[in-house]
This record gives structure tokens, C-alpha cells and sequence, in this order.
């Protein structure tokens, strides 16, 4: 007997929901500025990726201690590993890596060949994306905290100052760095990992590998980052619960500070230049960024606002006294 069929258009619905979730996740990921970690909130599965990312850190750290011999590690990486949510994480990474190789396909020679404008965009991009962990402080910011913010702003604003000698040809080492510290970007939504990758001078590269499909610098790359989820990540969401407020305050000077790599008038060695051309086309472009990461907080926004209020009407339900 045939078991009845009518359930699997279903199942490879909410697949394929899930690779789209995860396409708009890697689209965000490669366009500096737009933070595949507000994406992953807005589609509804940033808790998901987050936790399924921590147990699956977890398996390896204890696969690594069973494999020399430590006593109970195999169970626990065994544990941690069901716990990963695969028939989720596995359509979204893969939804993802299409994203990505689709995208850098068409980012690069617009970068090549529009650098001015391409800046542009991603400047307005980053500038309305500083509101978010600006509000994420919570309340007004003390005096102490506006120095140490005008301080990290002042530290980034120097180094990303500084000629990109990397660029045209990084080391590996410096590869697997920048995609350990640009991994942390998921862990909180409105900071962008391709930003980060930007104001080191390792984008172009990096779009570059995905196009030339260079394996041993993407192997590489993805050897940082998933050292990156198991060291960065623990420390910044340590952070983040322990000392929010001053964490916060930080990454908002640095993501301020590092809008100098985004002037759109700069020479290869990064130094700033006055404005030149169709300036007030370059404006509008600011302006068209902006809007973007505006229209995406005005949507989250809204999606927290729906959440709460069917969280408030389920207690209720519940608890109707």
C-alpha cells in the first residue's frame, strides 16, 4: 500500500521557503551594510541559526576531545550534534552559498567599474544601519560612555586609514582572521560582516575568490570563520549579556569611525580626495541606501511589534485573570 502523498507538497514547501529565507540571508551578507543577522530575524529564523551554530560548535569541540581519547566526549558531541536543527539549517545554508556565488557574481565588476557610486551606496547603507546598535544601548548615553564611543570611533577612523596593502594579494593567515572576526557579525543583527571585510580591504578579495572559485582561499576562509563561531562568538555573546551597554556603545563608534573607508572620493592608498562629478548623483545614491536598511528596520520593527502582541494575546488566553 502507498502511504497517502498529500503531506510532501508541504514538506518541500517549507524547504523551499527555508532556501529563500537563507538567499536573503546571503544576498544580505555579501552588500555592506545590510546585516544577514536582521534578515535571519525578519524571516523569522535568527534564533534557529544561533543556536543550531552553538551545538554545533559545541560537537566539534568535543569530537576534537574524543578523538584524543577523552572519556564521555563522543556522547556529548553526539548530543550536541542531534541537536542541531538540520532540516532547517541545511536548505538555509544552502539557499546561502547560491546567494552568495549569484551575488558576487554581479557585485564585482560593479565595484570594478563604479567604485565612486558603489561607495556611495554602501555609505548610506552603513550610515542608517549605526542607528541600531545605538538604540540597542538602551536609554541615553551616559558621558563616560559618549568618550569611550568617540574613542573607538577615533581608533577605527585611523586604521581604516591605512593603506590596504592586502588587498590585491592577502596573506592567508590575514584571510582567516578577517573571517573569524567577520563571523561575530551574525551573532548581532544590524552589523554587517561584508562591512567588516570592506574596512580591511579584503572584500574585492573575497569576491574575487567566489568568482574564480579559488578553493584554498575559500578554504581558508571558512576555516576562520568557523574558528571564528567557536572562540569570537562565545566572547561577544558573553559580552553582550554581561556587558551590554558598553559593548554596544563600542561597536557603534567603530561601525562610525570605519564610514571613512566608505568616502566616495578616495585614491587606492585610501587617502580622502574632495568631491568631484556628478556629486548630486552620489548623494541620491547615499540617500538610496539609506532608505534600504531604513525600510528593513521599519519591517522588523513592525515584526517585533506583531510578535509581542501575539505573545501578549496568548498569556492572556491562558492566563485570563
Amino acid at each position: 500500500m502507498i502511504a497517502p502523498h498529500h503531506e510532501r507538497p508541504e514538506g518541500w514547501l517549507t524547504r523551499l521557503g527555508l532556501l529563500l529565507r537563507g538567499a536573503l540571508i546571503g544576498l544580505a551578507e555579501i552588500v555592506p551594510g545590510v546585516s544577514g543577522g536582521t534578515i535571519a530575524l525578519i524571516v523569522g529564523v535568527y534564533e534557529t541559526l544561533i543556536r543550531s551554530a552553538g551545538h554545533l560548535v559545541r560537537a566539534g569541540v568535543h569530537g576534537v576531545r574524543a578523538l584524543l581519547g577523552r572519556e564521555g566526549a563522543r556522547h556529548e558531541a553526539t548530543h550536541h550534534a542531534r541537536q542541531v536543527r538540520w532540516g532547517a539549517v541545511l536548505p538555509i545554508g544552502i539557499g546561502m552559498l547560491a546567494a552568495v556565488v549569484a551575488g558576487a557574481a554581479v557585485l564585482e565588476p560593479v565595484l570594478e567599474e563604479h567604485p565612486v557610486e558603489s561607495r556611495a551606496v554602501f555609505a548610506g547603507l552603513i550610515l542608517a544601519s549605526l542607528v541600531v546598535p545605538a538604540r540597542m544601548v538602551g536609554g541615553r548615553w551616559r558621558a563616560p560612555e559618549i568618550v569611550v564611543g568617540l574613542l573607538a570611533a577615533a581608533a577605527a577612523f585611523v586604521l581604516t586609514g591605512l593603506p590596504p596593502a592586502a588587498e590585491r594579494d592577502p596573506s592567508l593567515p590575514l584571510v582567516a582572521l578577517a573571517a573569524a572576526f567577520a563571523v561575530c557579525a551574525l551573532v548581532l543583527p544590524g552589523v554587517s560582516g561584508s562591512f567588516l571585510l570592506l574596512t580591511v580591504g579584503l572584500y574585492e578579495a573575497t569576491l574575487g575568490a567566489v568568482n574564480d572559485r579559488d578553493l584554498v582561499y575559500l578554504g581558508v576562509f571558512v576555516l576562520g570563520a568557523i574558528l571564528g563561531l567557536g572562540l569570537f562568538v562565545a566572547g561577544l555573546q558573553w559580552l553582550l549579556e554581561h556587558r551590554h551597554r558598553i559593548t554596544l556603545v563600542v561597536m557603534t563608534g567603530l561601525m562610525a569611525g570605519s564610514l571613512r573607508a566608505l568616502w566616495p572620493w578616495q585614491d587606492d592608498d585610501r587617502t580622502l580626495l574632495a568631491p568631484s562629478g556628478d556629486v548630486g548623483l552620489v548623494l541620491l545614491l547615499v540617500a538610496a541606501g539609506a532608505a534600504v536598511v531604513v525600510a528593513l528596520l521599519v519591517v522588523e520593527a513592525r515584526h517585533e511589534r506583531r510578535h509581542a502582541t501575539t505573545a501578549e494575546h496568548v498569556a492572556d488566553v491562558l492566563d485570563p485573570d
